[in-house]
């Protein structure tokens, strides 16, 4: 297993200055965030230049791309100018999200198998994230997308199985399809909170992942607006070494 930072955590910064500041926490991996509503790095953007858009992070820093999270539902022509941008970064896992609570079971599985094959044609993996108010929210149904789409998987997002209406949400059924993790400390009642306050219990993810022969990467992944300045950062490295320790 491999540990990543996503640029999602410095969500603030310019893109190439966030990648930087990825290399100088310590990380040697990055996760490269595309979001229609902030500035660092727009979808849009991405797919009307490929070219320029992976060379802003060959010239910002010397950390690997290790996936893309797609965070925007964007138009299937932008979907494959970033399906480019990933291949030019030689980059094997993209992260979406899935459509909202309510959608179609069929809608959304035709949706997504018109983007698993464009993902395959490019031999990308393509993976849904677990999120509160999509279709992934309950882990039974983020395991019948993937078993309806051929060789998509699940980004593992386990906040959004611990802070929740109900309490905490057993989701072991997930990990056989699990692609790529984001991860950050969560206590029921708050998403983001500082490391070690939080009931995430790494050990366990850990050990599941080992336990289906995991050996992809996992995502520091700190959300917008919720931490800034040197907390930030400290918590950033705090989690590096964390789950350093636990590899």
């Amino acid at each position: 297993m491999h540990i990543a930072a996503s640029t999602r955590s410095l969500w603030d910064l310019a893109f190439p200055a966030a990648c930087l500041q990825i290399q100088e926490l310590g990380f040697d991996k990055v996760e490269v965030w595309l979001n229609e509503s902030f500035d660092q790095l727009k979808p849009s953007q991405v797919a009307a230049d490929p070219e320029s858009a992976a060379g802003l992070l060959k010239e910002a820093s010397r950390v690997s791309p290790a996936a893309i999270f797609l965070e925007s539902e964007v138009e299937i022509e932008t979907f494959k100018g970033v399906v480019k941008f990933a291949k030019l970064l030689k980059v094997a896992q993209l992260t979406i999200l899935a459509s909202p609570k309510g959608t179609p079971f069929n809608t959304e599985i035709d949706r997504l198998r018109e983007r698993n094959g464009i993902c395959q044609h490019a031999g990308i993996r393509l993976s849904v994230l677990t999120k509160s108010g999509t279709l992934t929210e309950d882990p039974h149904t983020a395991v019948e997308l993937c078993q309806s789409v051929k060789g998509m998987g699940i980004t593992l997002d386990p906040s959004y199985y611990i802070c929740r209406p109900g309490g905490y949400l057993e989701h072991d059924i997930v990990y056989p399809y699990v692609l790529h993790l984001h991860l950050r400390d969560t206590s029921p009642t708050e998403l983001q909170v500082l490391g070690g306050l939080g009931d995430v219990d790494y050990n366990r993810i850990v050990a599941m992942l080992r336990q289906h022969n995991y050996v992809r990467n996992l995502s520091v992944d700190l959300l917008p607006k919720t931490m800034e300045g040197e907390e930030r950062l400290r918590e950033m490295r705090k989690l590096r070494l964390l789950l350093t320790s636990l590899m």
